[in-house]
C-alpha cells in the first residue's frame, strides 16, 4: 500500500508571478467505524461488537476530557487538544475578549520518538509510508473527482506544510494569531 498524490497548482502566485505546484494527497476512499473495529476483532480475541463499542466508548470518553480543556494522549497513536483559531476580529482590551472572536477545533499530533540528539526517530502513522504520483500508479479515470482530503497549506501560510502533522504540540504557539 501507497499513499497517493498529484499534483496541483497553487492558486496563489510568488513574487516573481509565477503558481507553483505542489504535491496534494489524493483519498481512494474512506473506511467506518465498522470497518476499524471489524479489521481490529480480526487481530484480538475481541468480537467485532465489543470492538466497535470500545471505540464508541473511546470517542466519547475523549470528548468529554477535551471539553475540560484537557489533552488526551494515547500511547503509541497520538495527542489531541483543543486549540483556536483567531477569526480576524480582534478587541482593544483583555476584558471584551471572548470565545466567540475564535473557531475551536481540534489538533492531532501523531506520537512520536526521539533520538539521544532530540531529533525524531519515529513518527507514529507517517514513519515508513511509501508515496506514489497519481500519474505513476497505470489506472485511468479510477481517481475520485473531488479531493477531500484536508491538503498541507501552501508554502509560508504557517501551518507546517503537510509533514504529517504540526511538526509540534504547539504549548508556545499564540492561539489567538
Amino acid at each position: 500500500m501507497s499513499v497517493i498524490y498529484k499534483g496541483q497548482q497553487s492558486v496563489l502566485a510568488t513574487k516573481e508571478g509565477k503558481r507553483l505546484f505542489y504535491p496534494r494527497v489524493v483519498l481512494m476512499g474512506s473506511v467506518s467505524t465498522n470497518q476499524i473495529a471489524a479489521e481490529i476483532a480480526e487481530l484480538s480475541s475481541l468480537s467485532k461488537g465489543d470492538t466497535k463499542n470500545v471505540i464508541d466508548n473511546l470517542v466519547t470518553v475523549m470528548t468529554r476530557h477535551l471539553q475540560a480543556s484537557e489533552s488526551v494522549t494515547l500511547d503509541g497513536f497520538g495527542s489531541f487538544r483543543y486549540s483556536m483559531k483567531a477569526t480576524g476580529n480582534g478587541v482593544e482590551t483583555l476584558d471584551e475578549v471572548t470565545a466567540s472572536q475564535a473557531k475551536v477545533f481540534v489538533r492531532f499530533t501523531p506520537a512520536s520518538s526521539r533520538n539521544v540528539d532530540r531529533t525524531v526517530a519515529t513518527r507514529s502513522l507517517v514513519t515508513g509510508a511509501r508515496f506514489v504520483r497519481v500519474d505513476q500508479l497505470g489506472i485511468g479515470g479510477g481517481l475520485p473527482d473531488d479531493d477531500e482530503t484536508e491538503l498541507p497549506d501552501e508554502p509560508g501560510s504557517g501551518n507546517g506544510g503537510g509533514q504529517g502533522g504540526s511538526g509540534s504540540d504547539g504549548e508556545d504557539e499564540n492561539p489567538m494569531g
